[in-house]
């Protein structure tokens, strides 16, 4: 979650959500994301709301925030379930941060009790937690797997010690591997690792070294991001005094093909701008409801939900998030009702990075002129818009955000 949320208006205390929104619940895809706020160690490119020990100084603890978290989902199934509506049950549960791992098998385990007890699961329900390699074990696998948990993203980066410096991680290049192979020892079917690639001093070679680790592991599922120098970050700093260079658009774009032709000789196929897997069944659902617009209640610090067009986002400390709920008042910061061409430009700007793409009927008459335009420049497919679809090429995924930007004016 980004350090900087969006201004709005104050959300009610109560956390109650206009009837408009409400309407649908249930029928639209739902999902909960849990935001864990703790880290052993900050790395010096991440500007998401997380704390070290340090930083938190008697301002927050694991149980504090286990404890506030189970009273925000309780508060959550109230106002989804107002006027007797049923409760939606989440199809999707992901535990990010942060550092999940860090509350061990037993804390998860009540992470996904509390969202039972709350909204409860869906049959078949996805559950994702993110994971340190380094605060990972053949034991926490196997407890998460008994908790209920059925996926394990687990944040790599890079191969490269070199890399992984610059970037203040702090795990050894061959632990993600590793923890991907304890993972699915345990029995996880499903193991996603993240690529972070363009850091200051990577190679062409180092990259490459990263992506045939990630096809030694053996993983269904790979993300892979370019670096991002994200403003009031230690890694800016260090750009600011000319310590590090701020990454090539050039470099960035010729990594991203690598990254594509490797993988895809590999088997797996992209079905988000950054996101490959192996078949269907191993795809991240629960990034995909947000992609499509779905409904989500994120719970924790900072954490930002979606439902039926209106979107809030909490309280970022964890003392003053703890604080709220212990008043029995919503932790919500602020909150934004979007209007029928916000939820527009928001459907362009997300489905569009979709391999399926986006429909052209979302589109104004500017807009189709646009996509029009955009084929003629080898941005998307010709026979796809004829048949009424708006899908990238591999040009155009290398400049999705100048596409939407040109489709929605």
């Amino acid at each position: 979650m980004s350090t900087h949320p969006p201004t709005g208006e104050q959300p009610p205390q109560q956390g109650t959500l206009p009837a408009t929104a409400l309407r649908g619940v249930g029928q639209r895809p739902f999902g909960i994301y849990v935001h864990v706020p703790f880290c052993a160690t900050r790395c010096g490119y991440c500007d998401f709301n997380t704390y070290t020990a340090d930083e938190l100084a008697g301002g927050g603890s694991f149980r504090g925030w286990l404890e506030a978290l189970k009273a925000e989902l309780e508060l959550g199934a109230r106002v989804l379930g107002e006027g007797n509506r049923a409760v939606p049950r989440a199809e999707t549960v992901f535990v990010g941060g942060g550092t999940p791992s860090l509350l061990g098998g037993e804390g998860l385990g009540e992470v996904l009790d509390a969202v039972r007890a709350s909204f409860g699961l869906a049959p078949n329900a996805e559950v994702t937690t993110e994971a340190n390699p380094e605060s990972t074990s053949p034991e926490l696998f196997t407890a998460l797997l008994g908790a209920g948990y059925t996926r394990v993203s687990l944040g790599m980066q890079s191969a490269a010690e070199h890399v992984l410096r610059v970037l203040d991680r702090k795990h050894t290049p061959g632990r993600a591997v590793a923890a991907a192979g304890e993972a699915m020892a345990a029995g996880f079917e499903h193991v996603s690792l993240d690529l972070i690639y363009g850091t200051p001093g990577e190679s062409t070679d180092d990259l490459r070294g990263s992506l045939e680790a990630v096809l030694e592991a053996g993983v269904d599922h790979v993300s892979a991001y370019s670096l991002i120098v994200e403003d009031g970050t230690a890694m800016a700093r260090r750009v600011r005094r000319g310590e590090l260079p701020m990454p090539d658009e050039d470099v960035l774009a010729a990594d991203y093909e690598l990254v594509d032709g490797i993988l895809s000789k590999a088997g797996f196929d992209w079905y988000e701008v950054s996101n490959w897997a192996t078949g269907e069944a191993a795809r991240c659902a629960h990034n995909i409801g947000y992609w499509r617009g779905g409904d989500w209640w994120g719970a924790g610090p900072g954490a930002h939900s979606h439902v039926g067009g209106v979107r809030w986002w909490n309280l970022k400390y964890p003392s003053r998030y703890a604080a709220a709920l212990g008043e029995g008042i919503s932790p919500a910061a602020g909150r934004e009702v979007l209007d029928a061409e916000d939820r527009r430009v928001e459907r362009v700007m997300l489905e569009l990075r979709l391999r399926e793409g986006l429909a052209t009927e979302v589109l104004d008459d500017a807009g189709v002129a646009e996509a029009r335009r955009a084929v003629t420049d080898g941005l998307l497919r010709g026979e796809e818009l004829r048949a009424g679809r708006c899908v990238l090429t591999d040009r155009g995924r290398l400049l999705a955000d100048g596409v939407v930007r040109r489709l929605v004016g």
